[in-house]
């Protein structure tokens, strides 16, 4: 379920909905290093996701500190301009072909 937590999507779908993952907006990603309400409400929505054995994705990771704040609430899985910027399928599978991958080193927060 994409950008959860916001618009049509509702907790009764996590019922009806065959769902596997859920995809945080990246408006509470954008301040989650420093809003205390965006840290308290990603951090139910994994609490959530585990619970119900669902996979995650935050989007809008742009930040050493959001990757370093996601990965302490174990998700493992993001994307977002620190990562890359929007790429053709093309570009992506000659990056990939090469064997280039993107290494992070945990910044000192």
């Amino acid at each position: 379920m994409d950008d959860f937590g916001t618009g049509y999507s509702s907790l009764s779908y996590l019922k009806r909905i065959p769902i596997e993952t859920l995809k945080v907006d990246k408006s509470f990603i954008r301040d989650i290093a420093f809003d205390t309400d965006d840290a308290a409400i990603v951090d139910a929505i994994c609490s959530l996701s585990r619970s119900l054995r669902l996979n995650i994705i935050a989007e809008g990771v742009e930040t050493h500190e959001q990757l370093n704040f996601l990965r302490n609430l174990g998700v493992g899985t993001v994307q977002g301009y620190l990562l890359s910027r929007p790429l053709p399928a093309s570009e992506l599978t000659e990056i990939l072909r090469n064997g280039c991958l993107i290494e992070f080193k945990e910044s000192a927060a």
